[in-house]
């Protein structure tokens, strides 16, 4: 016969009061108890530290040390569920990686994150109510049982010797009714195990219930996750087909056009001359468009020297005069954005420059570019004709859908007559400037 997986389960065997279950639930009820006593004074004196500097903050830092309270509760919580309830699965962390590093940007995750609260609520409750139903279950359970079990100890300590009281309820004053009484305390004790069982695994379950997030929730994130994934696993691909267009396909048009440009010279003047300097020069072409390519895909300048550098190579590039304004993207101590964010940032921008060459009109634009508030903000405007359209096929829908896949935002203001603005917005987590390529 398998071990008995869960309390329920143990309860369910004629053995349970000799196993190890009812002190597992014991020393769940315990710590409940211990742990929910020590965060109800905490709460107070978080909550009267609060009250003192309301004075000066107008109550933030009460709000603020209350609400972070439930974490340590709750992470600590999640893991006392391991002593009954072994079998089952761990419940996970619901808490998200911080947008930007440093305390600012981890409270400000942690204060927009449904699952901060949901913690709180639980914290509340086990402060108010759920510690002193953990205590009464284990009086009844098992410390009156074992008080009664200990009638004999107690009548041996006895200053005379002739009596003893049991539990403050009633008086021995024989060693017979001493015996009596620890055999009535071990039937006791038989039945606080399942007292103290359906105690422990009634809490354990309420527990789980209000520490678990909304099945809604866990699809979000798995959705934000595998999303993530499938971000980085496309920008991987692409740096694999920007490898194998430069190591491969560009290497061989090189030496086409070297074997070209020899067999033009030994040629003698004539036809054969003329079109092997007309295919040499095609080649050449061919080439030049092929290293364009493998510039568009992933430029190395982005990859080496970060947005700023890419952004301006761009505008270099560009038929359209641009002005520069990125002083706000130099980040400290050497961070950077992601590699999705950084060439998401990119492409925005060199999509946004084509089309102001092509289709506004303009005579000059301007790239303005910061960071804000754990977001990537990045505004391209121009003095062109405006009325951009995404419906007349000039790539914006899919320039709001790459920013959107990245849980970004991007608005258009192209009045007919001109200018046009266009804004993108990206969450920017930050990342050690000795990432790997």
């Amino acid at each position: 016969m398998q071990p008995p997986r869960t309390v329920w389960q143990a309860m369910a065997r004629p053995g349970h009061p000799v196993s190890a279950w009812p002190w597992r639930g014991a020393a769940y009820l315990l710590t409940g108890a211990v742990c929910g006593l020590v965060t109800l004074l905490a709460l107070v004196v978080t909550a009267a530290a609060g009250i003192a500097l309301a004075l000066l903050l107008i109550g933030l830092p009460l709000l603020a040390a209350v609400a972070l309270t439930g974490l340590p509760v709750a992470a600590l919580e999640r893991r006392r569920l391991r002593l009954i309830d072994p079998a089952a699965p761990p419940l996970p962390d619901p808490h998200r990686t911080p947008d930007t590093h440093g305390p600012w940007g981890w409270l400000r995750t942690r204060a927009r994150e449904r699952a901060t609260w949901r913690d709180l609520a639980h914290t509340v409750v086990l402060a108010t109510v759920l510690w002193p139903l953990d205590a009464l279950a284990l009086a009844v359970g098992l410390f009156l049982p074992l008080a009664v079990v200990a009638t004999p100890a107690l009548m041996a300590t006895a200053g005379d010797g002739e009596e003893a009281r049991v539990v403050k309820l009633w008086t021995v004053t024989s060693w017979s009714g001493a015996w009596a009484s620890a055999l009535l305390g071990v039937v006791l004790l038989a039945l606080g195990t399942y007292v103290v069982g359906c105690a422990a695994g009634a809490r354990a379950a309420l527990a789980r219930l209000l520490l678990t997030p909304p099945e809604t929730d866990v699809r979000v994130r798995e959705l934000t996750s595998s999303r993530a994934r499938l971000v980085d696993a496309f920008e991987a691909e692409r740096r694999r087909i920007e490898r194998d267009l430069h190591d491969g396909a560009q290497q061989r048009l090189v030496a086409l056009t070297m074997t070209l440009g020899l067999a033009r010279l030994d040629a003698p003047p004539g036809p054969l001359a003329d079109q092997l300097t007309k295919a040499h020069g095609e080649a050449g072409l061919v080439l030049s468009e092929l290293r364009e390519l493998i510039h568009g895909i992933h430029p190395q300048v982005l990859t080496d020297y970060g947005l700023a550098a890419a952004v301006a190579d761009a505008a270099d590039r560009s038929p359209t005069p641009v002005d520069l304004d990125l002083d706000g993207l130099e980040l400290p101590d050497g961070a950077r954005p992601s590699r999705a964010v950084e060439s998401a940032a990119y492409f925005v921008t060199t999509e946004a420059l084509a089309n102001i060459a092509r289709h506004s009109g303009a005579d000059r634009a301007l790239v303005t570019g910061a960071h804000t508030a754990g977001r990537l903000v990045l505004e391209i405007r121009d003095d062109g004709h405006g009325g951009a359209d995404p419906a007349r096929g000039t790539g914006l829908t899919g320039l709001a859908d790459r920013v959107s896949v990245l849980d970004g935002r991007l608005t258009l203001t192209s009045p007919p007559g001109g200018p046009t603005l266009l804004r993108v917005e990206l969450p920017c987590p930050l990342e050690n400037p000795d990432r790997c390529a």
